[in-house]
């Protein structure tokens, strides 16, 4: 087992399909949490798709099920045939501070806790996933930032990526933490979703960002747009009415989950059933 420690929820308290799991970090040299939904009718199945989804600034791994039902949309995109089964998993950042960037920090990893052990831990967790299955990032606001940038980061590992109201730029996130962020990496890839995307051109996964109409980060999302457009990166960018809310984020949670089915068909992955 990669972990020293890992506890699984019982499956007999399940809540809605939810499951819960704690495990000891060697990325983030202590205990972490992950939200999963695992839905019913896995069983015969192999190589089920991960969706991780990042939430923003102040929240933790329960945010994206239980103030955005993102487990109840999932299950009923599933069960209208929109997408495939999917397994969500909603880590938390790792919780330092108001929030961790999803980036390398001096002392603790929180890129490599998403990339890599969150991955590990859903294998671990539920038997139909494996080193196989197709990995889809997605997040909102501080989330959109760790989506896009890890995406465009290690474009080998994941199929698609998608942002909803995402911060674009490491400075004015660190606006709304009040710790010392001084030892936070400091090459451009690491503190600029566009930086990133331009370090990996040619091999990105699928791209798609959106953003509200009266949300703050509207400039930020259209100056990124703007920019991949010149660059030549492939990518869908949307904007809806809305603002910087939960009830934008569920009500968009679907456009980024029907762009995973439809990147999930093309790279090959079995049809909805």
């Amino acid at each position: 087992m990669p972990f020293r420690t890992f506890e699984l929820s019982d499956a007999r308290f399940a809540y809605e399909g939810l499951r819960w799991v704690t495990v000891k970090s060697d990325a983030l040299r202590g205990r972490a949490d992950i939200t999963l939904f695992i839905p019913s009718g896995l069983a015969g199945l192999q190589e089920v798709p991960v969706v991780i989804l990042l939430h923003g600034v102040f929240g933790s791994h329960w945010a994206w099920a239980l103030k955005g039902g993102a487990h109840r949309t999932a299950a009923r995109m599933m069960e209208g045939r929109e997408i495939p089964p999917v397994v969500l998993a909603m880590p938390s950042d790792g919780l330092w501070g108001d929030g961790s960037g999803y980036v390398r920090h001096a002392a603790q990893d929180f890129e490599q806790w998403i990339v890599d052990e969150v991955p590990e831990a859903v294998r671990e967790a539920v038997p139909q996933v494996s080193e196989q299955s197709p990995l889809c990032l997605g997040g909102l606001s501080m989330g959109g930032f760790g989506a896009l940038r890890l995406g465009a980061r290690h474009p080998h590992r994941f199929c698609a990526v998608s942002g909803l109201s995402s911060v674009t730029e490491v400075e004015p996130l660190q606006k709304y933490i009040v710790e010392d962020c001084s030892g936070w990496s400091w090459l451009p890839e690491d503190r600029s979703v566009l930086a990133a995307m331009r370090r990996s051109k040619g091999r990105l996964p699928a791209i798609r960002f959106d953003c509200g109409t009266e949300d703050p980060w509207l400039g930020a999302n259209r100056e990124l747009h703007q920019a991949l457009e010149s660059e030549g990166i492939r990518h869908v960018y949307q904007e809806f009415p809305g603002g910087h809310t939960w009830d934008y984020w569920e009500r968009h949670l679907p456009d980024t989950l029907r762009f995973f089915a439809r990147s999930l068909r093309a790279a090959g992955s079995p049809p909805c059933s």
